[in-house]
């Protein structure tokens, strides 16, 4: 009996990493497989197992291969993650970024970044712009980056891993990296004026075939000779392309995780404050997308203490009309608030498990609000991820915005997005139907949202 014709989808997120069988056809998931992305505290500075990753993903390709035909690859991974390769692997360890390592040498960094207009690239924290990541870098281990002869961005490492081909595309380069000029198409004034663009492999269509598995990979795992391995994506870009592909602009994509990313398409530049935590990112096809973020998942998980709780109607009533709400900033230096400090207005202690979750769920709308006016989105709203399953948060981003919001029934738009690239952008087809916009909280939020709102001017 004949296996399925497969591709495989690598996704590593900050928090977890995936591994997805999909059905060459229909892109259904045949199976997914979970795993903790770990940070190594010891050595030179924290950094990702990676070896660790590798070994899952062997297991997991080997189980696969007895499982499908297995044609093709994608790779897709969080942003700002380096790899500074050399003759022989990595010449250092890929950084965790939110190390703040990189903050010793921002001030010595700033003047040689460039103008927020030429990259739309906002100064951040830590490790969040790679190109802080690779001065910090540079200047503090002299020696070993001395030996890089690429580097590639984090999908990309993947893609050699698994290949042993150098490759870069659009939108990891134009993740708030610093490097790459999105209205341009071209790498930035740094990247040029400091040597890296020379080490950066060409860019090429992240659908585009870097090439084929390692021949022992092949003999260990029992994938086919001839597997192909595309040039990967940006996660939320991957959310993001099925949607560019299928719909009309304006709308805008909410694609959430341990970050939720605003998609304005259709959207404007003219508005977008880098002190805000505001880019543009770059889609696949190369073009600059009006962008905002904050860390949603992060900050929920902060606020919630972790609970699973389901808040009862009675929850998210007395959290409105006694006005109950978390003020951000529970991420500090990054989103919309990126310099205020995180408080609630009463003492988190006296709620209930379902009052908190219904002010974390709250004030993610509240905040996700803010970052669609930053970008000028318009349009329909459609959410991808976790937050996509939580109601409270659907209902009250539709009161707030006043405009439907749908929820991605499957919430596996990164794994979606990543297979689609086996095909390219003319495999698309219409996929699967919207499911009908989540209705707007029976409540009256505009009391609690002015007053939120109020609070913070």
């Amino acid at each position: 009996m004949s296996l399925p014709a497969c591709t495989v989808v690598l996704d590593i997120g900050k928090t977890n990493a995936k591994l997805a069988l999909v059905d060459a056809g229909s892109r259904a998931i045949v199976e997914i497989r979970t795993t903790a992305n770990e940070v190594l505290r010891e050595g030179l500075y924290p950094h990702f197992d990676t070896d660790r990753l590798w070994s899952w993903i062997v297991a997991g390709l080997k189980d696969y291969a007895a499982k499908g035909s297995i044609g093709c690859i994608s790779t897709t991974t969080h942003g700002a993650a380096v790899a500074i390769l050399g003759p022989d692997g990595l010449v250092l360890p890929i950084l965790d970024y939110e190390y703040t390592g990189p903050d010793s040498v921002a001030e010595a960094y700033r003047p040689l970044r460039g103008a927020f207009w030429e990259t739309l690239s906002p100064d951040l924290p830590a490790g969040l712009n790679a190109g802080r990541q690779i001065y910090w870098l540079e200047e503090t281990f002299p020696s070993a980056f001395g030996r890089a002869t690429a580097i590639l961005m984090y999908p990309q490492y993947w893609v050699w891993r698994l290949t042993g081909a150098l490759a870069a595309e659009p939108t990891s380069l134009g993740c708030h990296s610093d490097l790459w000029n999105p209205e341009a198409g071209t790498f930035s004034r740094l990247a040029e004026d400091r040597g890296w663009a020379k080490l950066i492999p060409p860019v090429t269509q992240p659908w585009e075939t870097a090439g084929t598995i390692r021949p022992a990979l092949a003999a260990k795992t029992g994938l086919p000779e001839d597997c192909r391995v595309v040039a990967g994506i940006h996660d939320s870009n991957a959310s993001l392309l099925p949607h560019i592909l299928r719909r009309k602009s304006p709308f805008t994509v909410l694609s959430t995780g341990t970050w939720l990313i605003t998609f304005a398409i259709g959207g404007s530049m003219s508005n977008l404050d880098p002190a805000r935590d505001c880019l543009a990112n770059v889609d696949a096809f190369g073009r600059p997308v009006p962008s905002a973020r904050f860390m949603a998942g992060r900050e929920f998980e902060r606020l919630t203490e972790g609970t699973k709780a389901e808040p009862t109607d009675a929850d998210i009533l007395s959290v409105v009309e006694k006005g109950i709400m978390a003020m951000p900033s529970f991420a500090p230096g990054t989103g919309p608030y990126a310099f205020l400090d995180g408080h609630w207005t009463v003492d988190p202690e006296t709620l209930t498990a379902g009052q908190r979750v219904a002010a974390a769920s709250l004030y993610c709308a509240l905040v996700a609000t803010t970052c669609m006016q930053l970008t000028s989105s318009a349009g329909p709203i459609i959410v991808e991820g976790p937050l996509s399953r939580n109601t409270l948060f659907l209902g009250a981003l539709a009161a707030i915005a006043g405009r439907p919001v749908t929820a991605r029934a499957d919430a596996t738009g990164t794994t979606e997005g990543a297979a689609l690239l086996a095909d390219g952008p003319k495999g698309a087809g219409p996929g699967a139907p919207d499911a009908a916009p989540s209705a707007p909280l029976p409540i009256d939020l505009s009391t609690y949202t002015a007053a939120w709102r109020a609070a913070l001017d």
